[in-house]
């Protein structure tokens, strides 16, 4: 993996990603090609700024890239990484899934690890409490995103416009995964882990993975009401892995 210090880096990593992912056919491109769209919004945020201290939110996207990639190159030379990675790239294996849910695995992990781990690596102490601004306002770019490949997915698919938005406030949304719930859940970590003593650090960040990878499974497998109509968006899909990521980059 090369050195990543600007933005820009990030952007080109995830664009090595894809391509890697289209030349593998690997549906781990879906998420890559989402990830790529929110940095893309992330860096037009800063220029535009949408953020409050836009070179500190630079960094903080650089150090929550940098788990991704991490996470994304051991596991693809085999290599120990997170819980909660290796069980969302697993899931990148499965051809039963529909694209939002593999989507929505790549964002739980996202936001419910790596999202507070960055922020408290970033901000330790009671320097955490100044992000708190830019953290909403990072999940709102995620969320927006989000919510716009969902629009174009719907308008493709009909019965996607069955599921509940995943963007809206409810307890429950999508598969049992709420955006809101999420940025809530991952702003409580990120208070805990930078306030944590570095003795116990390993241990908070473990219990937080366990707990991404318990929100995982419920995503591959939300009940069978919920498997009904997943199936039969899935049957309308385009089968084909690269013509579904060449979808998601409109």
């Amino acid at each position: 993996m090369n050195p990543i210090t600007t933005i820009d880096e990030v952007i080109s990593e995830l664009d090595s990603i894809i391509e890697w992912s289209l030349a593998n056919k690997s549906r781990i491109g879906f998420f890559a090609t989402l990830y790529k769209r929110m940095t893309v919004a992330v860096k037009d945020g800063i220029v535009n700024n949408r953020f409050q201290d836009g070179k500190r939110m630079e960094q903080l996207d650089i150090i929550f890239a940098k788990r991704y990639f991490t996470a994304w190159d051991a596991y693809i030379n085999k290599k120990p990484c997170t819980n909660a990675w290796c069980n969302t790239f697993d899931a990148c294996q499965q051809t039963d899934l529909i694209v939002l849910q593999h989507l929505i695995i790549g964002i739980n992990t996202h936001i419910n690890l790596d999202l507070c781990i960055a922020a408290a690596e970033c901000c330790p102490g009671d320097q955490i409490y100044s992000l708190q601004s830019d953290f909403e306002m990072i999940n709102k770019v995620i969320e927006e995103q989000a919510q716009l490949v969902q629009n174009t997915l719907s308008n493709i698919w009909f019965p996607l416009k069955l599921i509940t938005s995943i963007s809206n406030n409810q307890e429950k949304a999508v598969l049992n995964f709420s955006i809101t719930t999420a940025r809530q859940c991952s702003w409580a970590n990120a208070i805990l882990l930078a306030n944590a003593p570095s003795s116990l650090q390993n241990e908070h960040v473990s219990q937080i993975d366990n707990m991404v990878v318990e929100l995982g499974k419920k995503i591959i497998n939300p009940g069978s009401l919920a498997m009904f109509l997943l199936r039969t968006v899935r049957r309308m899909e385009n089968p084909g892995v690269n013509a579904l990521i060449g979808l998601l980059k409109k």
